[in-house]
């Protein structure tokens, strides 16, 4: 009688259990989220933890702005922004006046820089850059603009493709804001300080693969973030601090641990390279990935990033891609063998450069900033990289891969061959 009860009160408890088991994975299918882990294999301590799809917080419609961008929301009652160029396609000639003379309103009126100027005017006490490389005039004045105004402005830039080009024709910005007496410090090595960020009164950052350039904002395919929180800025700020102090490089330790942030509900991973190597947290993530992964590349010819996204193409995952054009061919590039192994690749439709760094994870997880998909960029480079686990977000990058992909190519069948 005692075993008989026995096995009635272990049959119950199997199948509560089951019961559960079944609910967890209903949830994991709806949303993503998997919270003891029963669905997907285990990530680093650094990676971010899934929220339901309910705990994300909602934000309002994209907000259509006319000229070259779409950005949304201007609101300062929210807590992020995201932009996109599309690209106009203009000659170097009016390209050159513009950068050296200044935009003509009807182009600068809701473009990214327009935007960006509005970051700078609006700053109270400090302003601290990261820029690859600057040729917009009206930034530079806006910068000089604030320096006058009592701001501390601190602008990092590359040795060569910021300070070496400084010369060149729409160029002299830089010699511009020294003269006013702003600070200016380049990195003075082999590899690039190619980072895009942008910290205001410690604050707000603003990120993303945008360079402060004619090109960057009006001719090339490129996103900005804009987050407004001080601890996300707080981030941006101590590696501000370390390429300030001379710590280009290696130079600097890596503090990943302390780079994890939650703002509104919304789990957000910082990275930086070279010291915290961002290649092997993105290569986490993609492993992770259970429905698909959806990417715009600048330059990828990194093979531990390749071979995750082709091992989860073996397990069922989507994978789609658009690569830019220049590059993609080459015997580096991963496109070939994503497009062998079934996933979906095509070349980008742009005359001017497809510049994303941008992969979207199962449509909630996005992966942006300055990084290509390189091991330069992962080894050498100064370069950030921002993640970001919020599915309102990774609609807007959606809607920015859709627009992408329906401008690119699919690949020639007679030139592209597979073995």
């Amino acid at each position: 009688m005692t075993r008989s009860k026995k096995k009635s009160g272990s049959s119950k408890g199997t199948l509560i259990v089951l019961a559960i088991v079944l609910v967890l994975g209903l949830i994991f299918i709806a949303t993503g989220a998997d919270p003891l882990g029963l669905f997907t294999e285990g990530v680093t301590p650094t990676a971010l933890q899934p929220i339901p799809a309910s705990q994300t917080p909602l934000r309002p419609p994209t907000e259509t702005l006319s000229g070259a961008t779409t950005i949304a929301p201007k609101s300062g009652a929210d807590w992020y922004e995201v932009g996109f160029v599309t690209p106009r396609n203009m000659s170097e000639s009016i390209k050159n006046e513009y950068s050296a003379s200044g935009l003509p309103a009807e182009i600068l009126a809701g473009s990214l820089a327009e935007r960006l100027i509005y970051y700078i005017d609006s700053a109270q006490t400090s302003i601290h850059v990261a820029a690859f490389e600057i040729d917009l005039t009206d930034v530079s004045n806006a910068l000089i603009r604030a320096h006058k105004r009592g701001v501390q402005v601190r602008f990092i830039t590359d040795d060569e493709f910021g300070l070496g080009a400084d010369k060149k024709p729409g160029h002299g910005q830089l010699a511009a804001m020294k003269k006013a007496g702003i600070e200016i410090k380049d990195d003075g090595r082999n590899g690039l300080m190619h980072n895009k960020f942008w910290i205001f009164d410690g604050k707000i950052v603003w990120t993303g693969s945008t360079n402060a350039t004619i090109n960057g904002m009006f001719e090339q395919n490129n996103n900005v973030i804009v987050l407004k929180s001080p601890d996300v800025a707080a981030i941006y700020e101590r590696q501000f601090a370390d390429m300030w102090n001379g710590e280009f490089g290696a130079r600097a330790p890596s503090t990943v641990d302390d780079q994890k942030v939650t703002v509104n509900g919304t789990p957000i991973l910082v990275l930086f390279s070279p010291e915290d190597k961002p290649v092997q947290y993105i290569v986490t993530y993609l492993q992770n990935a259970r429905r698909n992964i959806r990417f715009m590349a600048f330059s990828y010819t990194q093979p531990d990033m390749g071979n995750a996204m082709l091992e989860r193409l073996k397990n069922g995952v989507v994978v789609e891609g658009v690569f830019e054009t220049v590059g993609s061919d080459s015997e580096f590039s991963e496109m070939l063998p994503l497009h062998c192994a079934g996933g979906k690749m095509r070349r980008d439709g742009n005359p001017g450069f497809l510049h994303h760094k941008v992969i979207i994870i199962d449509n909630r997880i996005v992966i942006t900033g300055s990084l290509n998909f390189s091991d330069g960029a992962n080894k050498n480079n100064n370069e950030n990289v921002i993640i970001i686990d919020n599915a309102e977000i990774a609609k807007r990058y959606l809607e920015e891969f859709q627009r992408v992909w329906q401008e690119a190519s699919d690949l020639d069948p007679a030139r592209f061959k597979c073995p």
